[in-house]
């Protein structure tokens, strides 16, 4: 596997997305080193920062698989960065990760913590009101990471998967979860067992409690 293309977004303006009129998901190749922290890529703008940036969503990773689905069902080539992603990594769809997941990029180590839940701002990047629905329904959302390890990376560095040791969450079934809204005891406790996102974290323990709550109200309920 291999690191395609680092991309980094300069602050753009952007209609029928976010009440700023601004977005960071403009994103372009860079083929100089570009040193990545715990926050993120050096330089990359976010401007959403309750729901973009942080710890836990510092690097969002899409893959060359995903991109020929997607030119092949839009008809035209897509260039890096198109989805607003970080990194652009060959050799593995991200819907085949797992929650915990590590890929060590070159000299930089992150691990997979959400699937990307899509909103307006893709819609209005791909030119489609309609893109959300079709995100959706494509299941090839890629990847939310945190850094363990910090460094620097540049395009062709060479990326090594490490598998989760731990239970077996995949990106893909909580990408459907999230949408489904079909939540059991047995199901929000193996979201809890992984490292998921921390923003995620709270909501899941509520459902969990209010389900647990249920439960000893009517007894014989199923788990």
């Amino acid at each position: 596997m291999q690191l395609l293309s680092v991309n980094v977004g300069t602050v753009q303006p952007i209609q029928n997305a976010k009440p700023s009129g601004k977005t960071g998901i403009f994103k372009t190749p860079r083929t100089e080193p570009i040193k990545i922290t715990e926050l993120g890529l050096e330089g990359d703008a976010i401007i959403d920062t309750q729901n973009h940036g942080g710890v836990d969503q510092a690097v969002y990773v899409f893959t060359a698989p995903d991109y020929a689905w997607w030119s092949s069902y839009l008809g035209r080539a897509l260039e890096p960065g198109m989805f607003g992603e970080n990194f652009t990594i060959s050799g593995l769809e991200s819907a085949s990760l797992h929650i915990g997941d590590r890929l060590q990029v070159g000299a930089v180590l992150i691990e997979v913590t959400s699937p990307r839940i899509p909103c307006v701002t893709i819609a209005a990047r791909m030119g489609d009101p309609q893109f959300v629905k079709k995100f959706q329904k494509a299941e090839r959302p890629g990847v939310y990471c945190r850094v363990i390890e910090v460094g620097s990376v540049r395009a062709r560095d060479p990326v090594t998967l490490i598998p989760y040791q731990g239970e077996q969450v995949g990106i893909l079934e909580l990408f459907r979860v999230f949408y489904s809204k079909r939540y059991t005891e047995d199901l929000l406790r193996r979201f809890l067992s992984v490292p998921i996102h921390t923003k995620d974290k709270p909501s899941y323990e509520k459902k969990l409690a209010r389900l647990l709550a249920r439960s000893e109200a009517k007894p014989n309920a199923p788990k």
